[in-house]
Parts: structure tokens; sequence; C-alpha cells
């Protein structure tokens, strides 16, 4: 799964119906969605992490948690995960059971 701290979540939103387009009024999740999106831009912006690293926010699939992560911005790299790897399986492997 590849994610970035902003085109991630955007993508998240087109993948769950949110149309950006819509002249409707928002719903709550979709104001929760932005500004998410908003808090990662400006965490991002003032370099919290580093000129080197940036907070990225994702979604295991399998276990439905969320997950935050920093981020190598050069390589991609997962510097810094919660929960970790280690923590998702072990709840994908719960729900499993029960």
């Amino acid at each position: 799964m590849d994610i970035t701290a902003v085109s991630g979540v955007s993508t998240m939103m087109t993948q769950t119906g949110v149309n950006p387009g819509l002249t409707s009024a928002p719903s709550p999740a979709t104001e929760d969605r932005r500004a998410l999106i908003q808090a990662v831009r400006a965490v991002n912006g003032a370099e919290l992490y580093g000129q080197e690293n940036e907070l990225s926010f994702a979604f295991d699939r399998k276990t439905r948690q969320a997950i935050v992560r920093i981020v190598d911005r050069k390589t991609r790299e997962v510097v810094q995960q919660i929960p970790t790897e280690q923590v998702l399986r072990l709840a994908e492997e719960l729900q499993q059971r029960g």
C-alpha cells in the first residue's frame, strides 16, 4: 500500500465515495477527512519531524485500524509506525478468531 501524507487520504476519500465536487453539504465524515488533510499539511509544512521526514495517515484494510507513520521523504521508507505491524497482525488474528 503506497501512502503519502496527503494523497493517501485523498485516495481514501475517493475510494469511499467522497466526491469533493459535490455541491451538497459535506457529511461530518467528509469534514473530518478534510480536517485531517489540513492537519497533516500543517504538520509537514512545519517540518516537526525534520526536513527529511513527513507524517502520514492510513488505514489497515484487514483490521480497519488507523495507522500513523513517519516516512522518509526521499526513500519513502517507514521510519516509525503506530501501531506496529506486529500489533496490526495480532489484531487481525484476534478478529479472525472472534
